[in-house]
This record gives structure tokens, C-alpha cells and sequence, in this order.
């Protein structure tokens, strides 16, 4: 009876598994395409940003390409359970999101303009899935690390539920959550689609341009 839940309802915290002390599973130092770290410590004075927004794998792909980002990696967050590994995330009995890390220098871009293209890239209405991949490993959502990116991210989850709405599409389902821990995913997830280019690939967008300029 441990699974007999649908899956696009949370766990709860008592049934969550209960993980372990730490990684039982290599997770590389380097990006496979730009060979920076991807674990801190990074450059002084960049900033992080983690998104859910599907499968992580076509999610970190376009924010590796993004002007200004410095390194990505792929992971597990808003969850429960203490270093998960991907069986058990994708069980929807941890209640972690796969999620995407993004580091990047606030001089060549601002975290406004990342969490615009976060918005772009998927399609944020539409619960605890991304197309064809339904479970709450799927959920949209936002962690923000401080004050500053709470505000921005409610601003923007007002602004482009304002313009999908003037467009018909449904309620945005967006989760804003403070980030409490990024858990980095195995080895093979990281940078999967420069690895495997023929790879799969989930980008369920509305094909709504984000309008930037409302954000202040």
C-alpha cells in the first residue's frame, strides 16, 4: 500500500521515504559542456537560481545557452527526503520536483530576466505535470534563496498569470517555496542532452513572450 496514491497528489511528510546521510551515487565536480564547476563555491558576487519545470533534462539545456549563465546542474528540490536518488523521486514519495540550478553573473543579466524565461519555457498551468509527464515530480516552481527573489518571482507569477489569463489559458500553478536544499542528481542526468543529443526533450509551452518590461 506504500504507492497506492495518485500521483499528483504529495506525500506527506510521515510516509515520505526516509533517504540517507548522504550521496551513494557519483556526482561529477565539472559541467560536461563548459567544464566549470557546478558545486559551490562559485565566483564571487554571482547569484543561484533553482527552477522546477519538467524533466530536467531539456530544462537545464536552454539555461546552460542563456546569455549571462555561467554553469547549470540538475538535482532535486521542495521535497522531503534527504539525498534521493532518482527511483525514488520519480516514486513521488519524496516530494521533491526535479529541478534545475542556475548560476549566473548579475552583470550580464538579472535574476528578473531568468525567472521570465523560466515562465516561457514551460507552461506553467498546468499542476502536477509538463505534457505527457504527469506525477509532482513535474510541478512547476520557484525556490528562492532570499527576500529579494521572493518578491520577484510573486511579481512575476502575477504579471504572466495576468497575461495568460487575457489570453484564456488556465490559472498558474507555479509553487513559490523558500529552497532549503538542492540535492544534485546522478552523474548521467548532468548536462544529459549534450551527452545524448537524440535525447528526450519536454518543453509544454504556452508560446507566451514573458513582458519584461512589467517587472520592476
Amino acid at each position: 500500500m506504500l504507492f497506492s496514491r495518485p500521483k499528483t497528489e504529495l506525500v506527506t511528510p510521515e510516509r515520505a521515504l526516509r533517504g540517507r546521510e548522504d550521496y551513494e551515487f557519483p556526482v561529477p565536480e565539472t559541467h560536461y559542456v563548459t567544464g566549470r564547476p557546478i558545486k559551490p563555491p562559485f565566483p564571487e558576487g554571482y547569484q543561484q537560481a533553482v527552477f522546477g519545470l519538467g524533466c530536467f533534462w531539456g530544462a537545464e539545456e536552454i539555461f546552460w545557452q542563456e546569455p549571462g549563465v555561467w554553469t547549470t546542474a540538475v538535482g532535486y528540490t521542495g521535497g522531503v527526503t534527504p539525498h534521493p536518488d532518482y527511483e525514488e523521486v520519480c516514486s513521488g514519495m519524496t516530494g521533491h520536483t526535479e529541478a534545475v540550478l542556475v548560476v549566473f553573473d548579475p552583470d550580464e543579466t538579472t535574476y528578473a530576466a531568468i525567472v521570465a524565461k523560466f515562465f516561457e519555457v514551460h507552461d506553467p498551468t498546468q499542476g502536477m505535470r509538463q505534457g505527457n509527464d504527469v506525477g509532482t515530480q513535474y510541478r512547476s516552481g520557484i525556490y528562492y534563496a532570499d527576500e529579494a527573489q521572493r518578491a520577484i518571482a510573486e511579481q512575476a507569477k502575477a504579471v504572466f498569470s495576468a497575461k495568460l489569463e487575457e489570453l484564456g489559458y488556465g490559472r498558474v500553478t507555479t509553487e513559490i517555496a523558500p529552497l532549503r536544499e538542492f540535492y544534485y542528481a546522478e552523474g548521467y542526468h548532468q548536462q544529459y542532452l549534450a551527452k545524448n543529443p537524440n535525447g528526450y526533450r519536454c518543453h509544454s509551452t504556452t508560446g507566451v513572450t514573458f513582458p519584461l518590461e512589467k517587472l520592476a
